[in-house]
């Protein structure tokens, strides 16, 4: 499992998922962690592709059709988060300085699959300096026909308040889905002023950021919010675990099937997303 160490900070990565398992400044954890053995609870620090969130009912239309996902959240019998946050991805070597190593790359290729006969080739690269670890996130079509895809992050923020620039929420319904598109002006869900979160039952998607950035206790995360333009925001207490989810997104839940945001990749096209968490 490579260890990265530069600028201040230490990093674990796991092959499962190309996962972020450990992030420390110093000697301050800023993300939850698990056993190296695993399991990997709650979709911690792995990589969310081709799809962050949820795709409804697990089938979607395109390209003509009607496409059907194997149901991977069954209470709610929808597809969830992606395809690749099980697997084990490939760790490319790369050298050290001074026996060091303040970076890594991993590789995955999604071949086709049912409700997704689509090939891409995904490459992760993880690197730590002295702005924290930023994880880079790249898709590659290497099929014949166009794909669609999203993408994101799952770190737990180690936190008790919560500071994110966000004018929208997005208002599920029961089964999690999108219902409507609300300001946050006078609802439970303004954090663009820091505030305790004091148990809140948050698990929803913000967009109309100000800027792409979003701070839980002395944890920041940073993005482009024009490659990035929504995050979902899950609280723990509600599962019994520990942190704030902050998940920068490329799309919205369900947006396989509403369109909105979702990257079409053309044959030999590439979509790049990056993102940064830090010591605040």
């Amino acid at each position: 499992m490579p260890q990265l160490a530069a600028g201040g900070y230490t990093a674990q990565i796991s092959p499962r998922g190309a996962a972020l398992r450990t992030l420390r400044h110093g000697e301050r954890d800023l993300i939850t962690s698990w056993p190296a053995a695993g399991p990997v609870p709650y979709f911690a620090g792995t990589i969310l592709a081709p799809w962050p969130n949820r795709v409804g009912g697990a089938r979607y239309p395109f390209g003509g059709r009607t496409h059907e996902l194997a149901v991977s959240e069954p209470e709610r019998g929808h597809a969830l988060h992606g395809l690749v946050s099980g697997v084990d991805w490939q760790v490319e070597a790369l050298p050290t300085v001074g026996g060091r190593q303040a970076f890594v790359r991993l590789a995955h290729t999604i071949t086709p699959t049912a409700g997704y006969p689509f090939t891409l080739a995904l490459r992760v690269l993880h690197r730590l300096d002295e702005q924290g670890l930023t994880t880079t996130v790249t898709a590659r079509n290497e099929g014949d026909a166009a794909a669609p895809y999203g993408c994101g992050p799952h770190p737990w923020l180690l936190g008790d308040d919560l500071e994110l620039p966000a004018a929208k929420v997005l208002v599920t319904d029961e089964g999690l889905l999108p219902r409507s598109l609300d300001d946050v002006s006078g609802s439970p869900y303004d954090f663009r002023q820091a505030r305790p979160l004091d148990g809140d039952v948050i698990d929803h998607a913000f967009t109309g950021l100000a800027a792409g950035e979003a701070r839980v206790g002395g944890v920041r995360m940073t993005w482009d919010p024009a490659v990035l333009p929504w995050v979902q925001v899950c609280t723990s207490g509600q599962l019994g675990y520990e942190g704030v989810a902050v998940e920068p997104m490329t799309c919205p839940p369900d947006a396989f099937n509403s369109g909105t945001d979702v990257v079409v990749l053309e044959p030999g096209g590439e979509h790049a997303a990056s993102w940064t968490i830090s010591a605040a």
